[in-house]
């Protein structure tokens, strides 16, 4: 199995990490590179609907159910998955991004805008995104309102990996 790399995208609920990777994803895709995204919920979400048939099949007790088209497929699984195993999921990608896990094992990205704190200490982050630099921050900074200098960086960052597994 491929070992795909992966950025967590964390902060507070409601500060932009969703807009923010509205435009981080065609910022990776104009250089070339392929993008899986895992969401955390915190609620309990429905990708399916009562009455489809997706749903009947779900609730006459499949545990997986996939829907598969000509142009894109999903998988309903009617169990809980960690987010280890989501992301492990994921093939045919350069690189991975989650939006939350700020307790994941990955490299965070912190977001953060003016007037409120990361969600994790940023000697714990590869990153800061924010729209108020801090003085002396100890990771690279990043702007909120462009996303093409931080998918430059994810860039170089999968260069240098490469280069690394060459090596070995």
């Amino acid at each position: 199995m491929p070992n795909i790399p992966v950025w967590s995208l964390v902060a507070q609920s409601n500060t932009g990490k969703t807009t923010y990777l509205e435009k981080l994803i065609p910022a990776l895709g104009r250089l070339g590179l392929t993008v899986g995204v895992v969401k955390h919920d915190a609620h309990d979400f429905e990708i399916d609907y009562e009455g489809k048939d997706s749903w009947r099949l779900s609730r006459a007790g499949a545990e997986v159910t996939a829907v598969v088209s000509s142009t894109q497929a999903a998988f309903v699984e009617r169990r809980p998955l960690t987010p280890e195993e989501a992301v492990g999921r994921v093939r045919g990608v350069d690189l991975i991004l989650t939006e939350g896990f700020k307790y994941g094992p990955w490299p965070k990205l912190a977001f953060c805008r003016a007037g409120r704190e990361p969600v994790v200490p940023l000697e714990e982050c590869a990153a800061l995104i924010t729209d108020a630099p801090p003085e002396d921050c100890p990771v690279p900074l990043f702007p909120t309102e462009d996303a093409e200098p931080l998918a430059l960086w994810l860039a170089g960052q999968l260069d240098r990996r490469n280069v690394k597994e060459e090596d070995q």
